[in-house]
């Protein structure tokens, strides 16, 4: 059997089974696609039971991607609870309405970092890591630490500053859009 035979007889049920998991069409394709280039940089000929060995390499990839995407969202929950209860302990019904404009601004800055400057940030600030700590946790030097912090902080301090201005001059979105 060819790799292109064997991707045609599997390619739907791996696919079929992505899709089920992930419930995303994206997901499924790209996580498909790593499946089959996993299994055509091992040893794929002298597998006995080909079809479970192939189902099981997309499930634990399907399974990566869920645990993967949980963490996001469970950090940016956190995120949004530490702030909401700390606006609610202290601040009028006024503050507390630009406040959560402000955090809706802020979530959607964070959502547009890369994952390795999110990551530093959801640690350093949401987990209270220290720097050495956080460079532990993800297996990097307290240098890269700071530099990924520093960025990560300039980007979204650049963007909301140029909000801030668009804002100020009434432009309508479409001016917001392309900044």
């Amino acid at each position: 059997m060819t790799e292109h035979e064997l991707f045609h007889n599997y390619n739907k049920d791996v696919y079929r089974t992505c899709l089920y998991m992930l419930k995303n069409i994206q997901d499924a394709e790209d996580v498909c696609h790593d499946v089959f280039i996993t299994v055509f940089r091992q040893d794929w000929r002298n597998v006995t039971y080909l079809k479970t060995w192939i189902m099981r390499i997309a499930m634990n990839h399907c399974l990566n991607i869920i645990r993967k995407n949980k963490v996001k969202n469970e950090n940016r929950n956190k995120l949004q609870l530490l702030h909401e209860q700390k606006v609610l302990t202290t601040d009028p019904v006024d503050t507390i309405v630009m406040a959560k404009l402000s955090f809706a601004e802020l979530e959607e800055q964070l959502q547009k970092l890369p994952d390795k400057l999110l990551s530093v940030v959801i640690l350093r600030y949401i987990g209270d890591l220290t720097i050495a700590e956080i460079a532990e946790t993800l297996k990097i030097r307290q240098g890269t630490v700071r530099t990924r912090l520093h960025k990560a902080l300039k980007l979204m301090r650049k963007k909301l500053e140029n909000y801030e201005k668009v804002k100020m001059r009434g432009d309508s979105t479409y001016e917001f859009n392309r900044i």
